[in-house]
């Protein structure tokens, strides 16, 4: 099957680079361990938590934060939970590309969040009720219908990634457009960027390359590059923009 068919976007593949460093996974697992508030801070950033960068320090570090929502800090703890998960697969050499391991680390992130979590859309209870994805003055994307059993979303989803597989090589190019496929797609109610960051993450330190966190300071461009993707399908600016974000870190 064709690799953009599949995935529902496509990008101009010459721009992503192949000459990325590798390093040990003992390495790049070291470093995301190190680097866990700065990741979290960011992640709960993009989701428009107000937690600053040291209150999240604080409350990874095991003492609460006054004068903010519980759910807030649930956000926030949840992230942190996903990273050190996240971490632990990677380590044990347990992280793979598959619904399993997507779900469970969704099960984790939008715990308590989402309408429902750890299951794709129409898995659950709920089997009517189709999310949609705001676009500001542009309105809004709407993604395949929520069914009972999820048929659609599991075939699409089974698709994309055999081709990632089969037709993406590269490892960095794999990852990027698998945050993006998750993105589009909307497997889950809420938390799809948020979970297919880390599935993303998880496919670059298993390939010995250091993760990738989209800085709290470039939120608003990571927000309007998202929304030309939403509706152009292009995602060769996204892909570029992420690019910078492991460039510049």
């Amino acid at each position: 099957m064709d690799l953009f068919s599949a995935l529902g976007f496509n990008w101009n593949r010459l721009k992503t680079p192949d000459a990325i460093s590798t390093h040990s996974i003992e390495r790049v697992t070291f470093r995301f361990h190190q680097m866990l508030s700065v990741f979290v801070w960011d992640a709960s950033v993009l989701e428009g938590n107000p937690f600053t960068y040291p209150e999240v320090k604080t409350l990874l570090d095991g003492v609460s934060v006054g004068g903010r929502k519980i759910s807030d800090q649930e956000q926030v703890l949840n992230l942190a939970e996903s990273s050190k998960h996240l971490l632990a697969l990677v380590k044990a050499s347990k992280f793979k590309l598959d619904k399993a391991t997507f779900t469970e680390l969704h099960s984790l992130v939008a715990r308590n969040e989402a309408l429902e979590w750890g299951h794709f859309r129409g898995e659950g209870k709920e089997n009517s009720y189709t999310p949609d994805v705001a676009l500001g003055e542009q309105g809004r994307y709407t993604p395949l219908p929520t069914l009972t059993g999820a048929p659609d979303l599991n075939r699409v989803f089974l698709q994309g990634v055999q081709v990632l597989n089969n037709q993406v090589a590269h490892p960095f190019e794999k990852a990027l457009a698998f945050f993006l496929f998750g993105a589009l797609q909307q497997f889950f109610f809420d938390g799809n960027k948020r979970t297919s960051r880390f599935m993303m993450n998880g496919i670059l330190m298993s390939a010995g390359i250091d993760a990738i966190s989209v800085p709290a300071a470039k939120v608003q461009e990571f927000n309007e590059k998202m929304v030309r993707f939403y509706l152009n399908k292009d995602a060769t600016e996204m892909m570029e923009f992420m690019v910078g974000c492991y460039e510049s870190k």
